[in-house]
């Protein structure tokens, strides 16, 4: 089968860098999307934007690069697809709750057709053609709650829910985005698995049991769940919960807590950090009691010692100082906004949010950052009066290395689309 993926070149803010190109669960999305559909197909070409598909004959799939799927919808898209014998765009309904709460807000990506949203992938068994037929495939949205708001801080309280999909498909059009599909999507869907898996399969509950007594663990402890690379030391009183995966020549020391995380290769988690429900990318490192909660760090990026990230996303070869607090949540209760897909501000249907930090930033100590608030690719902030509250979203101009004699010593690396280097601003 013949692949064809159409680019989509517009940059994600505030990372200044095409969806493509970030990473989604500690892979390059370009990567993951290629991974996934290795099985099915035996050769692929890359359209630019405005380019005629390919004439041809032989079966076709046909998507945007800025799409995330997981092994399970694409299964089911392309089983679905080839007893149709027809050809087919992927639809969502409104009815489906993981894609009208998580997937749609803030996107651009998708196309309205009454109850139906049509996504940029399609299947043409015998080529492009014209007449294409919606296929909708079915999240199986579970609903799994996440947070607790207690009655003096918010007049509706309760348990904070997400619909969790056991299989997942959403465009990636802005950093909520990949909040979403590394957190929601991702871990939280990767555990509404392996309960649904034990629940109905009696031989492989039978199998995590056995390996746990064996082994002398917890169930959630022992290897059935956790799974551990290559060359790693990590310290007997660490406490490491799955589902979790460790990559390769990774360094966990005494009191660290893990739980449900993909923690990448090279990476170094000092004495007492606690990482829950996050993805830590290849060469980060956490000194210690550094805290993540629902939290994207790309690869190498360092996050000093007693700061703490909650359902936030961090670029890469980014570092954060010491005692940041990056804040998710309103203290007087009215909706969060956050940038969408056409760089706007727009509710983000979500009562909880953490901030985001683009690509090679350097962020000083002891920083408040509100919900939802950015800063942008490249940007520099010192820890000072005037510095100590973030509370708007910080853009490169605004940066305070611009401040310096010689503000070079801090090369923009990630200049927006169509924009030339700035480094002499």
């Amino acid at each position: 089968m013949l692949k064809v993926i159409l680019q989509a070149p517009r940059h994600i803010p505030p990372f200044n860098e095409p969806a493509r190109d970030l990473r989604i669960q500690n892979k390059p999305l370009w990567l993951n999307q290629r991974d996934l559909l290795a099985p099915y197909v035996d050769r692929e070409i890359e359209l630019p934007p405005g380019a005629r598909l390919p004439i041809s004959r032989e079966p076709m799939i046909v998507y945007r690069d800025n799409l995330f799927f997981d092994e399970y919808y694409i299964t089911e898209f392309l089983t679905q697809a080839k007893k149709r014998n027809r050809a087919v765009r992927a639809a969502f309904s409104l009815d489906d709750a993981a894609f009208r709460e998580h997937a749609l807000p803030l996107s651009v990506s998708y196309t309205p057709a009454g109850n139906l949203y049509y996504a940029d992938l399609w299947y043409y068994p015998n080529g492009p053609e014209a007449d294409v037929e919606p296929l909708v495939i079915d999240m199986q949205a579970r609903e799994i709650g996440y947070y607790h708001v207690p009655t003096y801080m918010a007049t509706e309280s309760g348990d904070l829910v997400y619909q969790v999909p056991l299989r997942a498909m959403m465009a990636i059009d802005c950093w909520t985005h990949i909040f979403i599909a590394d957190g929601v999507f991702g871990l939280f869907a990767r555990g509404a698995r392996f309960e649904d898996r034990l629940a109905r399969d009696v031989w492989f509950k039978l199998g995590v049991l056995a390996t746990a007594m064996y082994e002398g663990k917890q169930l959630l402890e022992c290897s059935k769940l956790v799974k551990v690379g290559k060359n790693c030391v990590i310290d007997p009183t660490a406490i490491i919960h799955g589902p979790t995966t460790i990559g390769d020549n990774v360094t966990i020391n005494a009191g660290a807590v893990i739980e449900n995380c993909i923690i990448g290769s090279n990476v170094n988690i000092s004495q007492g950090c606690q990482l829950m429900l996050s993805v830590v990318g290849d060469g980060t490192f956490l000194p210690f009691r550094a805290s993540l909660f629902m939290t994207t760090i790309m690869e190498n990026g360092m996050v000093a010692q007693n700061t703490c990230l909650q359902m936030c996303v961090v670029g890469r070869n980014t570092f954060i100082g010491a005692g940041n607090t990056f804040t998710d949540y309103n203290l007087i209760p009215s909706p969060i906004r956050a940038l969408d897909g056409n760089d706007q501000l727009a509710f983000a249907n979500r009562p909880v949010l953490g901030g985001c930090v683009g690509h090679n930033c350097r962020i000083g100590a002891g920083m408040i950052v509100f919900p939802a608030r950015t800063i942008e690719s490249d940007v520099v902030l010192f820890g000072s009066a005037e510095r100590r509250i973030i509370d708007r979203d910080v853009k490169y101009e605004q940066s305070d290395h611009h401040k310096l004699k010689d503000a070079s010593k801090h090369p923009r690396l990630y200049p927006r689309r169509g924009e030339a280097d700035l480094t002499s601003w």
